[in-house]
């Protein structure tokens, strides 16, 4: 069964690196899409992949006129919320990649995916394999007590913020190193994720999420959440 996906941000820095590897899918389509920019479009001109044939919208709210089973919210905190509420409305699951919405925010919209019986996975990294470092980090954590942070984050982003290696979250242009290393009596475990400076990193997890969501009820925070 093909999962029918309405992509928020389609061609943004994110979006666009998830719209062209779904168009190699053959379990995933692309039914709709939604950037003010190219409203009017179809997406496959935007984006020179001739694969992706669904038409732009300038909101979510007339391009969830297509029925579709996953909306992806890639836009802003602004009208992210809105665009998952409306994607709830209708029954579709949400898989939402934007930052910056508030606790208030997740509480309505986990009242809402509660009320329509669907689920939301809210992904504030994609990558896997930062994703996995977390992952075994706690593992590691329950019998090894003494543990270090070394992160490095390195661009030509003028106000990128403190600590993003730390949070291990991506900025466009920026490298990202986090290694926790762990340490007992004459032995050491280091676990380490690097990223580079293209949005390719975060695309496999963004079609775990696209996967995984639709078997969710209610609001779930994290793709650890629906890793094995």
């Amino acid at each position: 069964m093909t999962i029918r996906v309405c992509l928020a941000g389609a061609a943004g820095w994110a979006g666009s690196a998830l719209a062209r590897r779904i168009a190699q899918s053959d379990t995933i389509s692309l039914v709709a899409a939604v950037s003010r920019t190219h409203a009017g479009r179809i997406l496959g001109e935007v984006l020179a992949e001739p694969r992706l044939t669904c038409a732009v919208y300038a909101t979510a709210e007339q391009a969830l006129a297509h029925p579709c089973d996953v909306l992806v919210e890639y836009t802003k905190p602004e009208v992210a919320k809105a665009n998952s509420l409306a994607a709830l409305r209708r029954e579709a699951h949400v898989v939402i990649g934007t930052s910056g919405l508030t606790d208030t925010d997740y509480a309505e919209i986990a009242a809402a995916a509660d009320k329509h019986h669907c689920g939301v996975l809210a992904v504030a990294n994609f990558a896997l394999t930062a994703v996995l470092l977390q992952k075994f980090a706690k593992v590691a954590a329950k019998y090894i007590p003494q543990w270090e942070i070394i992160d490095h984050a390195q661009g030509d982003t003028k106000d990128a913020p403190n600590g993003t290696a730390r949070e291990l979250v991506r900025l466009p242009g920026y490298t990202i190193s986090a290694e926790i290393i762990f340490g007992m009596p004459d032995q050491k475990l280091s676990i380490r994720h690097d990223s580079g400076t293209s949005p390719q990193s975060y695309v496999d997890g963004a079609l775990v999420a696209i996967r995984k969501v639709g078997s969710l009820a209610g609001l779930h925070r994290g793709l650890d959440t629906v890793l094995d």
